[in-house]
């Protein structure tokens, strides 16, 4: 059975089978009367069960960041082999992106949402069975590589919610998304804390309790409430074609510096805080979530100074304060100040977050710049503007799995610093001179005075 919506004069979209869980066969959100018809409620109900799984998912993928403070003596496990527990998850995550990324075309936004929110149950249900003192190192790893399928519900996420939205309501939309998926990180952080100030720290699978029972939910609204819309189409040439553009490896690269830094400060925060500054896991936790909220909440604040000044300055500039933050904390661990260390890093979070922002947003700039200079070498412009889409939506996909694999490089530098100097100091040189990098980059292909320059980047 089918059921018509009309849209206005003459156009219908058509939803098969009638009722919530439809397959929507023909969407046009750029259609004036239909949005307001139809699409948007639709719309913003497949956005806020997609920001739910996603935040999840996010939640999910940060659980080795709490369970870690657990981590005591009992376990056997010195600094480097938990550092290396929250790389683990990082790296998985950032390689299943790609693959989600593809896997919304493929087989439904609704029907992925479901499967991949269900995934959320392996590292949860194993984590609650073993997580345990006499487990053995191996073991841990395992389970922590598994709870990596948490990083891939963004790239899922993201782009299930851009076919649902008009172009003039993308921005906002994508970004409620993903930060609502971020937010996952503290509010995962913040149950740790509840759980060591009631339980204390024998009882981690006690956060179990509370993220099992949220999964199945999700999982069960996904499939009631989601809709797929079967006119998505994967465009592996566009990501073939981002690939051989140079912008595409400059914009991961600063990704790398903003998400990589979030996500990678938020699995290491915690236990720095207990290695550097012998901090017990009650009070590591005090301090872990305060960063992933502000690095959160924040980001619209860098896409908005995008809209207003340019991606590329908000960027630049947002490197340099990170670098300063940067030598904030190196000058704070030299120093042993507890106070002048935990400023720095949550100044490192919030930058991190406007970063985020500012660095999407320069994405469709770029090749919106560069449509507008292939049309005034005389191409189509209705062509060009639909290849400059093409060509940013790939980049997306390509920028968000490259960020989070810099989490991984985040924690490698952390692990490397304690094992061979026994501080985090050389991490924060490290950290330090790749933000120099970045802000020269930035500065090099997008604000330098010249006839190659884009504009309004």
């Amino acid at each position: 059975m089918s059921a018509e919506t009309t849209t206005g004069a003459g156009n219908t979209a058509v939803i098969t089978p009638a009722g919530s869980r439809a397959a929507i066969t023909d969407w046009r959100p750029e259609d004036a009367a239909f949005w307001e018809r139809e699409g948007a409620r639709t719309a913003r109900r497949n956005l806020t069960l997609s920001i739910f799984a996603e935040h999840l998912g996010f939640s999910v993928w940060s659980l080795w960041s709490v369970f870690v403070l657990f981590l005591g003596p009992a376990y056997h496990i010195d600094a480097a082999g938990k550092f290396f527990l929250t790389m683990v998850p990082t790296i998985v995550g950032s390689v299943l992106r790609l693959p989600y990324t593809f896997a919304v075309a493929r087989f439904g936004g609704r029907n992925w949402t479901v499967f991949s929110a269900s995934l959320l149950l392996v590292p949860s249900i194993l984590a609650a069975v073993v997580l345990k003192p006499g487990v053995s190192y191996s073991t841990l790893m395992i389970i922590a590589a598994v709870a990596g399928v948490g990083g891939g519900n963004f790239a899922s996420s993201m782009a299930n919610i851009n076919a649902f939205y008009p172009e003039r309501l993308k921005g906002a939309a994508l970004g409620l998304n993903a930060g609502g998926g971020n937010v996952g990180v503290a509010v995962v952080q913040l149950l740790g804390l509840l759980v060591l100030a009631t339980a204390g720290v024998a009882h981690p699978r006690l956060l179990l309790a509370v993220y099992i029972p949220l999964v199945v939910v999700a999982a069960l609204l996904a499939a009631l409430f989601m809709n797929n819309l079967t006119q998505l189409r994967n465009d592996k040439r566009g990501m073939r074609d981002a690939t051989k553009d140079a912008h595409t490896w400059v914009m991961s690269l600063l990704y790398i510096g903003t998400f990589g830094s979030f996500i990678g400060y938020s699995f290491a925060f915690g236990q720095v805080l207990q290695v550097q500054f012998a901090q017990t896991p009650r009070h590591a936790a005090d301090l872990v979530w305060l960063g992933p909220l502000l690095g959160s909440l924040i980001r619209p604040v860098g896409g908005a100074l995008a809209d207003r000044v340019g991606g590329a300055k908000v960027t630049f500039w947002n490197f340099v304060a990170m670098a300063a933050c940067a030598g904030l904390v190196l000058a704070a661990s030299q120093g042993k100040s507890l106070p002048l260390f935990v400023t720095g890093f949550v100044l490192l979070f919030a930058f991190s977050g406007i970063g985020n922002g500012s660095t999407y947003k320069m994405i469709p700039a770029i090749f919106r710049a560069k449509s507008q200079r292939a049309v005034a070498a005389g191409a189509d412009p209705a062509e060009a503007q639909r290849e400059a889409r093409r060509l940013a939506g790939a980049l997306i996909g390509i920028a968000a799995a490259t960020g989070a694999f810099g989490g991984a490089l985040v924690n490698f530098a952390f692990r490397e610093s304690f094992l061979t100097y026994k501080s985090g100091n050389a991490a924060y040189i490290g950290f330090i001179a790749f933000y120099g990098l970045c802000f020269a980059v930035t500065w090099a292909v997008y604000l330098r005075p010249g006839p190659r320059r884009l504009a309004g980047v």
